[in-house]
């Protein structure tokens, strides 16, 4: 039997369409800690009125160069640095995809590593965006965010193509090293599929339709 409450535990409840407003972030907050997540994900401009709603109740993350990750290193350390000082817990940053594919491996090291610095003694989980990455593309990310000293790395945005894919789970799982935990984020819909991507390697999801279901079905903690 599925539980429910060990996969919500490891999800980052995540809001981050542009759209959104404070109430629905203030729903969000109020449902992860009602329902024990991880974390809850939200834009950079909410962070610091949810820190202070929440207090130490939940870890709140924030998203940084999203979702292109073409943003310059300088802004996307301002970002970072700015989260960190409103509160943030967690920072998901999105890498130069363009930088990675023109195999300017350096520059994209060197841009982790100065949001590293920036976000010291936080949690950083580095976005990769798999669906636009070739397997070889994916394989050298794991090495360079082993390298930087990142906590995990990440597959998706969802915002782009595609979301987490076994494939893709189990490809960071064999290439990653012991320092770095995965993320799998981005059309997880249903529980079979969290179970899947645990199954894995995953010790992080990012996805909001968990809690939903765990609204539907009345669920409590």
């Amino acid at each position: 039997m599925t539980d429910i409450f060990r996969i919500l535990s490891i999800c980052d409840h995540t809001l981050l369409r542009p759209e959104a407003t404070w109430d629905e972030i203030k729903e969000l907050c109020d449902d992860a800690v009602k329902f024990n997540t991880a974390s809850i994900c939200i834009p950079l401009c909410y962070v610091k009125r949810a820190s202070e709603y929440l207090g130490d109740k939940m870890k709140v993350c924030t998203v940084i160069g999203f979702p292109h990750g073409n943003n310059t290193p300088e802004a996307k350390v301002f970002e970072a640095e700015e989260a960190v000082r409103n509160g943030a817990d967690e920072i998901d940053m999105v890498i130069n995809i363009g930088m990675l594919k023109s195999g300017d491996y350096e520059y994209v090291t060197r841009e982790i590593r100065e949001i590293r610095k920036a976000t010291e003694g936080k949690i950083l989980k580095v976005i990769i965006e798999a669906c636009l990455l070739s397997e070889e593309e994916k394989i050298r990310m794991c090495k360079i965010v082993t390298d930087t000293g990142a906590d995990f790395i990440k597959t998706s945005t969802g915002f782009s193509a595609g979301g987490a894919t076994f494939d893709d789970v189990k490809l960071f799982a064999d290439h990653i090293g012991e320092n770095v935990k995965i993320k799998a984020a981005g059309g997880i819909a249903t529980l079979e599929d969290a179970e899947k991507f645990i199954e894995l390697g995953a010790s992080r999801l990012g996805t909001s339709r968990i809690v939903k279901i765990a609204k539907e079905t009345g669920s409590g903690s």
